[in-house]
């Protein structure tokens, strides 16, 4: 099968989209099947060989993020490929291309959706105007296009009922995107992660972009009082704030800004802590939990979303509601027993990118069969 993945964000951009293509593009392709990419041109600089470029310009609002101007060749070049599925990830301009690829080229269009609108438009949206009424416009272009795609996928139960809460597309499926048990395992070192950033006794990580909506700030407070390094791995524009309250809290001495490090490296800083923890209310999947949890670490996160969908407290895991009980939670996860532990991995080993290819196959194979009637 040959199938197009049309992407709002990709390389150089760091967030949970381009982890999301990059992780469904190799499993599809371990499993014999042709993936090309569609995304934002980024410049010359930033080029990746086999991937289909749309002219781009920067997006002022988001730094690292580009939006993509008509016209494109990009058409001309999946129909020449024989493209069979489109697979649209996110919900900008990228999507209505995916749209409008699957109609112009009679082929299934299929959409992921990965972001609420709401936890982002305050942050980033373009124009200066009131939230509410950005986000109700933002939503009728949001729903026009769901309405027309094929199938939506939503990568958690969660996320599906929120969905249908606000708009009714054709068909929802929920295929979360897996996660990469050969390279997140429970036997991987994390002694030279450790010398390399000084870290020493008990660590707590946090890993993912420095976005304001992940609330990473009520981790750093939370951690005041605990007897533990705060190891937080990721870069982004919440970065030089989060950096200033660390400061103004006293605690340089146990919090380690990481900032970007080499996909590579990052089973290696699971490896290196001893526990993961998640403020984020914004997470319509939590790739960065479902990874640590395959490294064998037990999770504390916020009872929001898919969180509340993958951990039952105490039991793999343990979920908090706010500021207030986040250093609790803390505390407990670092005391977790060994029998957390083991269900913390079976429920991230229950999530496999294998599992989740076979499942987006089955669905593309049985649009193919509905667009060819």
């Amino acid at each position: 099968m040959r199938i197009a993945m049309v992407t709002d964000s990709y390389h150089p951009t760091k967030d949970g989209v381009v982890t999301s293509v990059d992780i469904t593009k190799k499993a599809l392709e371990k499993k014999g099947h042709q993936v090309f990419v569609v995304a934002p041109d980024p410049g010359k600089e930033h080029r990746i060989d086999g991937v289909i470029y749309v002219k781009s310009v920067k997006f002022r609002s988001y730094e690292g993020y580009f939006v993509p101007i008509f016209p494109s060749t990009a058409l001309r070049k999946l129909e020449r490929l024989g493209v069979d599925v489109i697979h649209a990830h996110g919900i900008a301009v990228m999507a209505l291309r995916g749209m409008l690829y699957g109609r112009q080229l009679r082929i299934p269009a299929v959409l992921t959706f990965h972001t609420m609108i709401g936890d982002v438009v305050e942050y980033y949206f373009p124009l200066k105007m009131d939230v509410k009424t950005a986000e109700k416009w933002i939503w009728k272009y949001v729903r026009a296009i769901l309405k027309r795609m094929d199938a939506v996928i939503v990568p958690s139960p969660s996320i599906k009922e929120e969905l249908l809460s606000l708009t009714s597309p054709k068909r929802v499926e929920c295929i979360p995107t897996g996660t990469d048990v050969e390279r997140f395992h429970p036997g991987i070192d994390g002694a030279a992660f450790r010398k390399r950033y000084g870290l020493e006794g008990k660590v707590v990580a946090s890993v993912g972009r420095l976005s304001f909506e992940k609330n990473i700030d009520t981790v750093i407070r939370s951690m005041k009082d605990i007897d533990a390094s705060l190891l937080i791995v990721g870069e982004g524009p919440a970065g030089p704030g989060l950096k200033e309250l660390t400061s103004e809290l006293g605690m340089e001495d146990k919090v380690v800004f990481t900032g970007y490090i080499d996909n590579s490296l990052v089973s290696e800083a699971y490896a290196a802590s001893d526990m993961l923890v998640s403020a984020s209310r914004f997470e319509t999947q939590g790739l960065s939990v479902l990874e640590a949890m395959a490294c064998g670490l037990p999770v504390a996160c916020c009872d929001a979303r898919a969180f509340h969908d993958i951990i039952q407290d105490g039991v793999n895991g343990f979920l908090f509601q706010g500021e207030e009980d986040c250093a609790d939670a803390i505390r407990r996860c670092l005391d977790a027993s060994e029998e957390v532990r083991r269900n913390s991995l079976e429920t991230a080993l229950e999530n496999t990118e294998s599992k989740a290819a076979d499942r987006l196959l089955a669905l593309y194979q049985d649009l193919m069969s509905e667009v060819g009637k």
